[in-house]
């Protein structure tokens, strides 16, 4: 994220009934690597990078920038959520100057189907509506990519518009604090 406003990074973690989201720290490494090198989770990503070039890319601490939260489930990390600034030269946006706020996630495949992706969107957009009182989020996927449009739906994001991007079409949503979000 270029820029969060005014909030303190990083925040305090975030517990919800099962999910940990917080920063980042060397023991991440290995799930950072696998989330970027796994086809499944880069399917609608642009594919997977090659396993050697992210051992030597990847840093001793991966993600440590304002706006990333690893997900940690028991002690072991299975995703990431990011809420960062939507780049302006990209289609889709709210405002006429862009930088919306736009949530991401990425969860290692043997975390999928149990709803902790919603879970954990739900609570990094609850910290977000607290630290930035009134600011959109927007999310932008694949129409595709059925289980994202699906979360999509339950976190109470609605369609702004659609258009084609990286040879595919892209839906483009928003959500706002006064929408409800019970992702699980």
């Amino acid at each position: 994220m270029t820029e969060l406003g005014p909030v303190a990074w990083p925040p305090v973690p975030i517990r919800t009934e099962r999910l940990v989201l917080r920063e980042s720290e060397a023991r991440d490494r290995t799930a950072f690597v696998e989330l970027f090198a796994s086809p499944d989770v880069c399917t609608y990503l642009g594919g997977p990078r090659p396993r050697h070039e992210l051992e030597r890319a990847v840093p001793e601490v991966p993600g440590r920038r304002p706006g990333l939260f690893v997900v940690d489930l028991d002690g072991a990390t299975i995703g990431t959520v990011l809420l960062d600034r939507r780049d302006a030269e990209r289609p889709g946006h709210l405002l006429p100057d862009a930088g919306e706020a736009e949530l991401g996630y990425m969860f290692l495949p043997g975390a999928w189907g149990h709803g902790y992706a919603g879970e954990a969107c739900a609570a990094a957009l609850g910290w977000f509506t607290g630290a930035v009182p009134g600011e959109p989020v927007v999310l932008c996927t694949q129409t595709a990519n059925d289980r994202a449009m699906r979360l999509a739906a339950k976190l109470g994001f609605t369609e702004v518009e659609r258009f084609e991007e990286f040879g595919a079409e892209q839906w483009f949503g928003v959500w706002s604090s006064r929408t409800p979000t019970s992702a699980r």
